[in-house]
C-alpha cells in the first residue's frame, strides 16, 4: 500500500464535509441526552480545525469522547448522531495510507446522517434523498481526496452499505481528477 500526500487544506476540506452532515444531527443526540456535551464539543473542535486551528489533542480527545457518548446513548438515532460528531473530529486525522478503510473517515458522517434520516422516516427513500444531498455537497477537493483511496470496503451493516453507495456516487462525478 502506497502512502499518499495529504495537505492540511485537504484535511480541512474533508473535515468540513464531515462536519456539515454531523452538525445536522446534533439535535437528535441532544434531544435524548441534553446534558451530554461531548458530541457538541467534537463538532466545535472540528469547526475550529476547519477555521484554521492546528490539529491537536483537543480534536483527538473530542473525537474519542463523542464516540464514548455514542456507546452509551439511548436509541440508534442518538448513537449514530454522536458517532457522526466523533467522526467529524476524527476526519482531521485521515491517514495518508491508501487503504479502503480510510474512506470511512471521509464518508461515514454522511452515511450516518442518511441512516438517521431513514430511521426517522421509516423509509429507505429518506436515506436515498440524504445521500443525494451529501453527494451534491461534496466539494471537488473532497472527491479528489476520496479518489486517491481504494473504493469503500464491503461491510454488513446498513451504514457500510450507505458508505459504499455514497463512495460510488462521488467517484462517478465528473468534477475533479479521475
Amino acid at each position: 500500500m502506497a502512502d499518499l500526500d495529504l495537505t492540511v487544506d485537504e484535511l480541512r476540506a474533508v473535515t468540513a464535509y464531515a462536519l456539515e452532515t454531523a452538525a445536522e444531527l446534533l439535535d437528535v443526540f441532544e434531544a435524548a441526552h441534553p446534558d451530554d456535551l461531548r458530541p457538541r464539543e467534537a463538532l466545535a473542535a472540528a469547526r475550529a480545525f476547519v477555521s484554521g486551528a492546528p490539529r491537536g489533542n483537543r480534536l483527538r480527545v473530542a473525537a474519542v469522547e463523542a464516540h464514548r457518548a455514542a456507546a452509551s446513548a439511548d436509541g440508534e438515532p442518538a448513537r449514530l448522531a454522536a458517532r457522526a460528531a466523533g467522526d467529524a473530529a476524527a476526519a482531521a486525522y485521515l491517514h495518508p495510507i491508501a487503504r479502503a478503510t480510510q474512506v470511512g473517515h471521509v464518508l461515514r458522517a454522511a452515511a450516518l446522517a442518511a441512516r438517521v434520516a431513514e430511521l426517522e422516516a421509516g423509509d429507505p427513500a429518506a436515506a436515498e434523498e440524504r445521500l443525494t444531498r451529501s453527494a451534491a455537497a461534496a466539494e471537488p477537493v473532497v472527491v479528489a481526496v476520496l479518489r486517491r483511496y481504494p473504493p469503500a470496503p464491503d461491510g454488513r451493516s446498513r451504514v457500510a452499505e450507505l458508505v459504499r453507495d455514497l463512495d460510488k456516487r462521488l467517484r462517478a462525478r465528473r468534477d475533479g481528477p479521475a
